[in-house]
């Protein structure tokens, strides 16, 4: 069978090489061609001469190429895709310009699909099933932080409206080892559900308490000013949470069929509910947020929520962290590493104390077992999404005297603080995740 096997192997090749010859050569003849033509030239052919549409066709390379490359490094692919940026900006190949007008369109309708896809990605029957456990962890998860973030804030010099909110960017978290507890089999056990809960409540509560502060910075405080801006919050939550699945069931029965305009249907409300948040002088991102809770289950099983998932994940959110990475300043980035290194390690002491009193907090409480209490200390520890998406809006708060609400080394140290969590996080829930099935195996096996 071997020898057969053998034999035919060239009348293969043969029968491939007469039927795909043009093709071959063809391709040979333009890999010498693109290899002749690899020379310092190029970047610049692409710095100076080259069309937006081919621009565009490199930006997708990168957002083709570079995210599956960092994942088997055990990075996030917003990483790879952030480096992707760094090198079409000004301090690398100067590809794209930092302060090219579809940058901002582009910055803006990726965060917003960032945060309408966290919405919509939350497991509302998780939720319901371990309310109260949820609310409860939600509660110690963003608090402790919160805490722990606005002294640290506070040691370095930050007024208390900027520390207010370097509290809150720590306190949400992004569930990037959930594949991983998932994988293992513990997708389904109560303190990984409690877990997945707890972020709705953490997202929730750093988006508001990033609205308050994004207010005070521009309006000034006022206990007046403050109270219509969450009367506000609380009319608008209202109008989005109930008004939105009320529009979409009305909506989809009419156009059932027609997946096309649902699909323009749902694009539109994510931009309505941005839109709104606006008016009332919330962020775009908290409008976006709340819509992606509120078609969650409208959308549960309709085949348009798969394809809006892959729109904005495959699409809009690259586009996004390309974005931030082509706007990145190098320099500044250098120098927060070097000037601002004690700053870095004390937003970092304060996650990582932070979340793990909320844990062992949780675990007093609720009664859970070492191994489980770790690995919701680890599933709580990457800031990627909703993290990074704040940290850029609040960076573009300008008040009247034109400071802005948080610092450039501000955001620099959150990208760092991205990298670090979004690294350790996923290793640590696999180390303790690991722990804990084996915890949970030993107990079913004691009769």
């Amino acid at each position: 069978m071997t020898t057969n096997t053998a034999s035919q192997r060239p009348q293969r090749l043969w029968s491939i090489l007469s039927q795909y010859w043009a093709l071959i050569i063809a391709t040979a003849i333009a890999l010498v061609a693109l290899v002749n033509m690899w020379r310092p030239d190029a970047i610049a052919y692409f710095r100076e001469h080259a069309s937006s549409f081919e621009k565009f066709t490199l930006i997708l390379f990168l957002v083709m190429l570079l995210p599956p490359l960092v994942e088997r490094l055990r990075l996030p692919g917003a990483v790879g895709l952030l480096f992707g940026g760094v090198l079409l900006g000004p301090y690398v190949f100067a590809i794209v310009p930092p302060d090219a007008p579809v940058l901002d369109l582009v910055a803006s309708v990726g965060r917003v699909f960032l945060m309408f896809t966290a919405g919509l990605e939350i497991d509302m029957r998780v939720f319901n099933a371990t309310r109260n456990r949820s609310i409860g962890f939600g509660a110690m998860t963003f608090t402790f932080p919160l805490l722990c973030g606005i002294g640290a804030a506070l040691c370095f010099g930050f007024a208390w409206v900027a520390a207010l909110l370097i509290g809150s960017l720590i306190a949400s978290h992004t569930l990037l080892g959930f594949p991983i507890v998932n994988k293992l089999g513990l997708g389904k056990s109560e303190p990984v559900a409690v877990t997945v809960g707890a972020t709705i409540f953490t997202d929730i509560a750093s988006l508001l308490v990033l609205a308050v502060c994004i207010s005070i910075h521009q309006g000034g405080f006022s206990l007046m000013g403050l109270g219509i801006q969450l009367i506000s919050i609380a009319i608008f939550a209202v109008i989005v949470l109930q008004g939105l699945p009320l529009l979409g069931h009305i909506y989809f029965h009419h156009h059932r069929e027609n997946e096309q305009a649902l699909f323009i249907f749902t694009f539109f409300i994510v931009m309505v509910a941005a839109v709104g948040a606006h008016l009332i002088h919330l962020e775009d991102i908290v409008g976006a947020f709340l819509a992606g809770i509120a078609v969650n289950r409208l959308l549960e099983r309709s085949p348009v929520r798969a394809k809006v998932i892959m729109m904005g994940e495959g699409l809009f959110i690259p586009l996004f962290f390309l974005a931030i990475g082509i706007r990145l300043n190098l320099p500044v980035f250098g120098a927060t590493l070097l000037n601002s290194l004690w700053f870095v390690v004390a937003i970092t002491a304060a996650l990582l104390v932070g979340k793990f009193l909320a844990a062992v907090a949780t675990r007093w409480f609720y009664g859970y077992d070492w191994p489980a209490t770790l690995t919701m200390w680890s599933l709580s520890l990457p800031q990627v999404a909703a993290t990074l998406a704040a940290a850029i809006a609040a960076y573009d708060a300008v008040n009247a005297e034109g400071d802005r609400l948080i610092t450039e080394s501000v955001l620099n140290a959150v990208i760092v603080l991205m990298v670090l969590t979004a690294i350790l996080g996923p290793v640590l829930t696999e180390r303790f995740g690991s722990r804990m099935t084996s915890s949970e195996e030993k107990s079913v096996a004691i009769p």
